[in-house]
């Protein structure tokens, strides 16, 4: 298999790196721009190997998605989905997979969603129990709750649902982006733990942008009117602040200054609260043009606990700065990160032990012991944020080895080409 070897860095850093589009709100922009009426022109977005699986699939539902140099021109169906008769294979995209399912309901017919062996791992049963309350037939083929999915539809009624203690905010995102073009009104409680709660408020932003009000009686109760349309638009997409957070992670192992220039400090990105989480440990956070600048100091030590349940992709990027810090951190309230890429909490205890590093695996988390790692060949486990953490951690780490460096494809096909801007002292 291939690898890659990380360079340690010998010099003070002091650069400037920029990230792809947001792939979070990209996703969302894509999809909403699909069921619009009339055109959208999306403004720089993430054109990576899970965007790429997610425009397949809209132009299979009739979308017309057309690059235009670093922009994608959309012309949408107004709602009025095409049945392509096929399945729709959509990699190990789960956010696609959940929001399709969802999207799917307002069509005619029968709809097929399925995706690679490990997308086939990853749970839908909250989704489906609430898309059968509402009338639609939705089921997993080969295992209850499961993808590959059949979604049987004659167009999706509208009412009231409730999705409790989920494993992921998606079904709620799911479910929003679907309610315009139900016949009625609909209702969507929440109870429980909701995980990820800032990328709801990601799509009620996009919707908002195009054109369709989410009103919001209470943080756990969504009203959203049937029988509208969204309606085609212009739209920026900003840079990703889960991409951003391994040059920030830069920052602070190195002890040197990383800017990345297109993440905004304002957003409502739930990862970019990875950077209050720096500044707890020592570093200084600052606006830089249109973006934002880390720079980095001594780590401070000690007891440190983290719930990052509204941030669980910055998991494996604090969990390589834990490796090195000194003292103990807690990494809390994470179990969802066993369904993603990988099982991430299995991954990054597997990997850290490797390299020497102290870490307890518990079911919703990490404890690790931070000190003094070695060198080590990573496996990813296909995993883009298992790659590139620990790709940053060798940085400081002499001797780190990353296998299949091709996973980051998967958000951040540039990423190598970034990295390699550290080293370069004019990326400033």
């Amino acid at each position: 298999m291939e690898t890659v070897d990380i360079r340690p860095l010998f010099h003070p850093l002091n650069a400037a790196v920029a990230v792809p589009g947001s792939k979070s709100y990209t996703q969302r922009a894509l999809i909403l721009a699909a069921l619009a009426r009339g055109e959208s022109l999306l403004r720089r977005p993430l054109v990576a190997e899970d965007t790429t699986h997610l425009t397949a699939a809209l132009r299979a539902l009739g979308a017309v998605i057309t690059p235009r140099q670093d922009d994608l021109v959309v012309g949408g169906t107004g709602g009025r989905l095409e049945n392509p008769g096929r399945e729709i294979y959509l990699g190990n995209n789960g956010t696609a997979m959940r929001i399709l399912t969802g999207v799917t309901a307002i069509g005619r017919g029968e709809f097929l969603l399925t995706g690679d062996e490990r997308l086939q791992e990853r749970p839908l049963a909250p989704l489906l129990a609430a898309l059968n309350s509402l009338g639609i037939t939705a089921r997993g083929l080969n295992r209850e709750g499961y993808p590959p999915v059949s979604i049987r539809t004659s167009g999706l009624p509208g009412g009231s649902v409730t999705l409790r203690d989920l494993d992921s905010s998606q079904y709620v995102s799911a479910l929003l982006i679907a309610a315009p073009y139900a016949a009625g009104d609909m209702r969507i409680d929440l109870a429980g733990l909701i995980p990820s709660r800032p990328y709801i408020a990601v799509t009620v932003e996009a919707m908002r942008e195009f054109g369709v009000e989410v009103r919001t009686e209470t943080p756990d109760r969504y009203i959203i009117r049937g029988g509208q349309s969204y309606r085609g638009t212009d739209c920026r997409i900003e840079g990703d602040a889960s991409s951003a957070a391994y040059f920030f992670l830069a920052a602070a192992l190195t002890g040197g200054s990383v800017a990345v220039e297109n993440v905004p400090l304002r957003t409502r990105q739930g990862d970019i609260g990875f950077l209050k989480l720096l500044e707890e440990l020592g570093c200084d956070i600052s606006l830089r043009g249109n973006g934002a600048a880390v720079a980095g100091g001594p780590l401070r030590a000690g007891m440190r606990r983290f719930d990052l349940q509204d941030m669980p992709d910055m998991v494996p990027t604090l969990a390589v700065l834990a490796a090195v810090r000194p003292g103990r951190t807690v990494i809390a309230n994470v179990a969802q990160l066993r369904i993603k890429e990988s099982d991430r909490l299995a991954a990054l205890a597997e990997e850290l032990r490797k390299m020497g590093v102290p870490v307890e695996e518990k079911p919703d988390g990490l404890v690790i012991d931070g000190g003094n790692p070695h060198g080590s060949e990573i496996e990813t486990y296909n995993d883009h944020r298992i790659a590139m953490s620990f790709a940053v951690l060798g940085l400081v780490v002499p001797g780190v080895k990353i296998r299949n460096p091709r996973c980051v494809d998967k958000s951040f096909p540039g990423f190598w080409r970034e990295l390699d801007k550290l080293y370069d002292q004019r990326h400033v």
